[in-house]
């Protein structure tokens, strides 16, 4: 039989038919015996002489077994290789062997190409040793790098690395076929032969590796690192793994997997704080016993990314949340080990992640503030963990659609009750405690009467009161704060201290004896008083309830007075169950806290942290049912990665050979078998009124003797042979802990208190309860659970193992270094046999030997079909599917075709996945861009359509504006022209009356002129002298007529200044208009402006708010004309004529002056306003340029010349009139009367 050269790895490929056709065949064609091979090797073939070159070039995958194994098993014991020459013989045994011991080593059977594993084996770093035809050709020859001058073949020549050689499928001897078959598949006589590595067992159990010095018959001399020399058995060493290999993150990759090798990897990494490795589809935590830097925010976002794939409990987590997004399918994370390997932890770090992942909704906060309360309540040092769990959880969360956190629940399974009133020495009892003791404040400990741990009974019988390393008074604040994010209120935080508290004090109650009978009362004591003070009860209620019993015999109730051993145990039944009814009562708020208004969608991810698998000296009942949930736990385990799995590749068959693994069935069955069963000869022990201890032990001695899982051994005992060991159990109080019974009077005195929680523990144990009947012999005691402890946990594990069972299991074995709990201690023989216990070396060998990943013929053609780039002729699922595995060129060797499903080695689907996702995103981004390219079209006709609405409305208010400001502006003309009108009738009147006065002053000269009277002579002296006293000034009759002419000149140049006036008004009137047209501009400016505002309403709004700002300002513009209105007015009323005055000197020297003044004040300010009307008129054309408002400045100008103008005519009147005086007035005569009606009567 030839194989194809490694040249060709396509030759072994099938049609679509021919493989759809051999799935039913394969099973059948490995029993048909096959024909002798042909003495010679075939030319082409060329065994002997390896091709010189580089080698061809070979797919970067790994490879899978081949039946060629099961074709080599069909030949005889005693055949030989024959023909040719000597060296063609062994080199072709050596490509045989090279093909044989490959494919075992690295996947264990199955299909694959030769040259495929040749180049495997080259990529993966294993032919470091030598090119494949070389590791095992030392068979046959001695030319193998694989000699004692390596150090585990480490190191090969230029010429190995350069030399290939062609692989054929042949036969090898059945000595090599049952190395094959042993139990790992990876023992070979090649090592010691060439002198290699080895590891090798010392007589205390202990691996070494150590090399190989001789070898002598079935024995080898071996040497160890520290000098010292063996003598071990050669069948015994186990090959060593190339130095390359050492730390790898999956165990899959080992070529060697033995437990040694697995022993060496996990030290390896441990030694580097690398605590997680991959076991498969497992993840092997071990516990460092110290921090790590391996967590924290930055590591969440590197799994989150994608950036960071090594192993992690974050990995897990991911993967978790990734596929019931993808698959819609509820998943579990399911955490295991013994105690003390950290399990808890384990759990509340996957619970970080997935908290980070789903976070945003702020229910992440309230479920880790779980932790911390269920840790306090539930969790108590032992002599293997500081920080045993002492009851099983599983923390259901669940998820929105959109992968956010919605709410959560908490189950809880088996609290340890008895380690409330006792517990072995140097261990604690529950950390509450311990942190009440230290953490309370002071008035909350004056309310509860605390005292220190060691005056408590029930805690200083340990001997073990603090932990080391660990702050009980911090944390009784954490859990202070965590009890509020859980919104319990701080009146039942009052009251769950209380309770605390009152079981403490509860076992400093002591009795005393009264009779010779052992009869007792209690000790009115400080205990006493407190306990009734915290429950609320009366002290005579408890007293009686602690030491009497009512009984009913023969309807007559009789009380009954309890012994010395009855009170304890009654007094510990009651402290048991208040702390029990505690501990479910605020599981019970935690739930609710958690489920409030949150919406259920049933996508969950359940993280299971139940108690490890425990082994004392002494195991009780307790022990007996945790074990018992390991024992099922451990079946899960079985059943979901041994089981199924190989049932399923039967059922749709595929090629496969089937996997040996230890299966726990038969002790799970010493369990749950009925009638004889464990459990069911425990019940029924238990509802015998004679029932004992010793009677339950030889009852189960007597009917489970021939059960190879059970051994009886003296007095009470018996051993049952676990998963993870053989275990002896006590059955002392195996009964009393399995009925669990609260007498009635105790549940009365709970309902009696006038505490809430009290009342409430007692209404739920009434509620639960049936009244059991009353015996003659007996009490009538109140079952506080219905069934029986061990039938109610059996009953919640098969609870929980259907609700895991529908949900997709992730697992996480974790492993405890040591017993000390030391970091940097590896104990060998400890994590061995966890690891057996584990199953840990089988998951390996099926993973590396089967599929993991599997789909069904529809849902994969219904996920990848849009992948295909060509029609297929037949739209079946199958043969889409497989059209689809040809089109992107994935090797037979990768995949197998089932009846009803394709099954895929680990990371073929990650690869279609890949690509799946790559389309897809480019789909998306197709669409993305289309769909943009519609919505803005769609915006944009939008756009315009809103536009045109709004230049409607706008044009609308615009000419509704425009109307009402069109009759304000004329209502506006009206008023100003008679408010003007008043104002010129105004100065005309008082300038015509000035004008009177000059007239008739110049009339009354020309009068005195025209009589001969001098001029002079009429002047009286202006400060009343005397004719002929000196003092006395004449004015010329030139000086007057020169003031005269003067006078006539200014009022000339005020004529020119009006009529510049009214042109400066014009050109006013015609900056207006074009004030007017600019505002209207920038009226339109404004309206293109208001186009980009996004919504009609707001547009709307700001042109209402922009036309009220501009009527502001127009209102403010008619307020400032008022007002100078108004000035002016008031400023015109301020002249008043001056009184006639005799003349003097200083009178006609300072009317000269005034005269002066007023021609240069006329002057000067003709001359400013000119130049500042004209600079304004050169800015509003735009001639200059200044950072003003040329409108408002020249309309403050126009108001500026008004006023001076008024000013200015004022004063001017007023000098005429004193002048006018001077020349009507003569010195020596007295003035006129005429003058003085005249002026009176024009006056008037």
């Amino acid at each position: 039989m030839e194989m194809p050269s490694p040249g060709t790895p396509n030759s072994r490929k099938k049609t679509t038919m021919e493989r759809t056709a051999a799935i039913a065949k394969r099973r059948t064609a490995t029993e048909r015996p096959l024909a002798t091979p042909k003495k010679k090797a075939s030319p082409q073939r060329n065994l002997g002489q390896p091709k010189k070159g580089p080698p061809p070039e070979r797919p970067n995958v790994k490879p899978r077994a081949s039946p060629i194994l099961q074709t080599m098993r069909s030949l005889p014991g005693d055949f030989r290789f024959t023909g040719g020459s000597p060296s063609e013989e062994r080199a072709e045994a050596a490509n045989l062997t090279s093909v044989a011991e490959d494919e075992v080593d690295f996947d264990g059977g199955g299909n694959t190409e030769t040259s495929n594993l040749a180049a495997y084996m080259e990529d993966e770093g294993a032919n470091v040793c030598g090119s494949p035809e070389e590791r095992v050709g030392g068979l046959v020859n001695d030319d193998s790098p694989y000699s004692s001058s390596s150090t585990a073949g480490a190191e090969r020549s230029s010429q190995d690395k350069e030399s290939s050689s062609d692989s054929s499928a042949a036969f090898v001897p059945e000595s090599f076929l049952s190395r094959i078959d042993s139990r790992w598949s990876d023992t070979s006589s090649y090592g010691p032969k060439k002198k290699l590595q080895g590891w090798c067992q010392l007589p205390d159990g202990e691996w070494k590796l150590g090399r190989i010095l001789s070898t002598s018959g079935g024995e080898s001399i071996i040497s160890f690192s520290e000098g010292k020399v063996l003598k071990l058995k050669t069948e015994s060493i186990l090959p060593a793994n190339p130095e390359i290999l050492d730390g790898v993150d999956d165990l899959m990759q080992l070529s060697y997997l033995s437990e040694p090798s697995v022993l060496h990897n996990l030290q390896y990494r441990y030694d580097r704080d690398m605590i997680y490795t991959k076991a498969g589809p497992v993840l092997v935590a071990i516990n460092p016993f110290k921090e790590v830097q391996l967590y924290g925010n930055d590591y969440i976002e590197a799994y989150r990314s994608k950036s960071a794939d090594s192993p992690h409990v974050y990995a897990i987590a991911d993967t978790a949340i990734h596929e019931m997004i993808r698959d819609e399918v509820n998943q579990s994370i399911i955490i295991s080990g013994e105690s003390g390997a950290g399990k808890t932890e384990t759990a509340k770090i996957a619970m970080q992640y997935l908290a980070s992942l789903g976070g945003g909704t702020g229910m992440e906060h309230e479920i880790l503030q779980t932790n911390p309360i269920l840790e306090a309540f539930g969790n108590a040092k032992t002599a293997r963990n500081d920080n045993s769990s002492r009851f099983g959880k599983l923390i259901e969360i669940h998820f929105s659609p959109s992968g956010k956190i919605s709410g959560a629940k908490i189950q809880t399974f088996l609290l340890e009750k008895s380690r409330v009133v006792q517990c072995a020495h140097g261990e604690r009892s529950y950390h509450i405690f311990y942190q009440l003791c230290a953490g309370a404040s002071k008035s909350l400990r004056e309310k509860l009467n605390l005292r220190s741990v060691e005056e408590y009974r029930y805690l200083k019988h340990s001997s073990c009161f603090v932990i080391n390393g660990v702050n009980d008074a911090e944390r009784f604040h954490s859990i202070m704060a965590a009890l509020k994010v859980v919104h319990i209120r701080q009146q039942y935080q009052d009251n769950v201290y209380a309770m605390l508290a009152a079981i403490l004090w509860l076992g400093n109650i002591s009795f005393t004896v009264i009779d010779n009978e052992n009869h007792v009362e209690v000790v009115e004591d400080e205990a006493v008083q407190t306990v009734s003070k915290l429950l609320g009860c009366d002290i005579q209620d408890l007293k009686l309830a602690l030491s009497t019993r009512k009984m009913i015999v023969r309807k007559e109730n009789i009380i009954q007075k309890l012994t010395l051993s009855q009170a304890i145990d009654t007094r510990d039944a009651l402290a048991k169950s208040l702390y029990a009814s505690l501990f479910e009562w605020l599981v019970e708020q935690i739930n609710k806290s958690l489920n409030i208004g949150k919406r259920r969608t049933g996508r969950s991810i359940s993280i299971l942290d139940i108690y490890g698998f425990e082994s004392f000296e002494r195991n009780s009942f307790e022990q007996f049912c945790i074990n018992y949930a390991n024992e099922r736990l451990q079946q899960h385990f079985n059943r979901h990665l041994f089981k199924l799995e190989q049932e399923e590749y039967i059922q749709d068959g595929i090629d496969w050979k089937k996997v040996d693994f230890e299966d726990n069935q038969d002790c799970l069955n010493l369990f749950e078998t009925k009638p004889l069963g464990l459990l069911s000869l425990l019940d029924e022990e238990s509802t015998f009124p004679n029932g004992t201890d010793l009677t339950f032990a030889n009852k189960l001695k007597q009917h489970l003797h021939s059960n190879s899982c059970f051994k009886g051994e003296r007095d009470k005992a018996f051993s049952i042979c676990h998963y993870a060991g053989e275990v002896s159990y006590d059955t002392t109080g195996f009964l009393e802990k399995n009925r669990d019974l609260l007498h009635i009077d105790s549940i009365q005195l709970l309902a009696s208190c006038s505490c809430n929680l009290p009342q409430i523990f007692a209404s739920k144990m009434l509620s639960q309860s049936d009244a059991l009947e009353v015996s003659p012999y007996r009490s009538s005691p109140v079952d506080s659970q219905k069934l029986s402890v061990a039938t109610k946990f059996k009953g919640q594990l098969f609870q929980l193992m259907q609700r895991l069972g529908n949900t997709t299991p992730h697992f996480i074995r974790c492993i405890k270094p040591n017993r000390l709990q030391l970091p940097s201690t590896y104990e060998q023989g400890l994590i061995l046999h966890q690891l057996k216990c584990c199953g840990v070396l089988e998951v390996v060998r099926i993973s590396r030997s089967g599929y993991p990943t599997r789909m069904s013929h529809q849902k994969f053609a219904r996920r990848y079909g849009f992948l295909l780039l060509d029609n297929v002729a037949f739209q079946d699922p199958l043969c889409v599917s497989v059209a689809i595995l040809h089109q992107f060129n994935i090797l037979p060797e990768m995949y197998q075709v089932g009846y009803t499903k394709l099954f895929f080695r680990t990371g073929q689907i990650g690869a279609l996945e890949d690509t799946r996702n790559r389309t897809l995103h480019g789909i998306l981004r197709v669409q993305s861009c289309f769909r943009g390219h519609q919505a803005r079209l769609h915006v944009r006709e939008r756009k315009n359509r809103i536009v045109i609405l709004q230049s409607f409305i706008r044009g609308q208010k615009s000419r509704s504006i425009y109307s009402s400001l069109l009759q304000k502006h004329r209502a506006a003309i009206v008023l100003q022209k008679h408010v003007k009108g008043r104002i010129s009738r105004k100065q005309y009147l008082s300038i015509r009356g000035a004008s009177i006065v000059v007239q008739s002053v110049v009339r009354a000269r020309l009068a005195r002129r025209c009589s001969g009277v001098g001029l002079f002579d009429c002047i009286e002296p202006f400060d009343g002298k005397k004719d002929g006293e000196p003092g006395q000034v004449l004015i010329k009759a030139s000086v007057l007529a020169e003031l005269q002419k003067r006078i006539l000149k200014a009022e000339s140049k005020l004529r020119e200044k009006e009529d510049e006036n009214e042109v400066l008004h014009q050109r006013l009137h015609q900056y207006e208009n074009r004030w007017t047209e600019y505002e209207q501009k920038m009226r339109s400016m404004e309206e293109v402006w208001q186009k980009q505002m996004r919504s009609l309403q707001t547009s709307l709004s700001i042109a209402k708010k922009s036309l009220a700002v501009d009527d502001m300002e127009r209102r403010s513009d008619a307020s400032v004309n008022q007002s100078w209105d108004s000035n002016g007015n008031q400023n015109g009323s301020e002249s008043g004529g001056l009184p006639g005055l005799r003349l003097t000197a200083r009178d006609v020297s300072s009317g000269l002056n005034t005269i002066g003044r007023l021609t240069e004040e006329f002057e000067q300010r003709s001359q400013i306003f000119a130049d500042d009307a004209k600079f304004l008129v050169e800015v509003k054309s735009g001639q200059a340029q200044a950072s003003l408002d040329p409108d408002k400045e020249l309309k403050k100008l126009k108001l500026s010349f008004d006023a001076w103008r008024k000013d200015y005519g004022i004063r001017l009147r007023e000098t005429k009139a004193i002048i006018s005086k001077l020349a009507s007035e003569e010195p020596g005569t007295p003035r006129k009367k005429w003058w003085g009606r005249l002026n009176s009567s024009r006056l008037a």
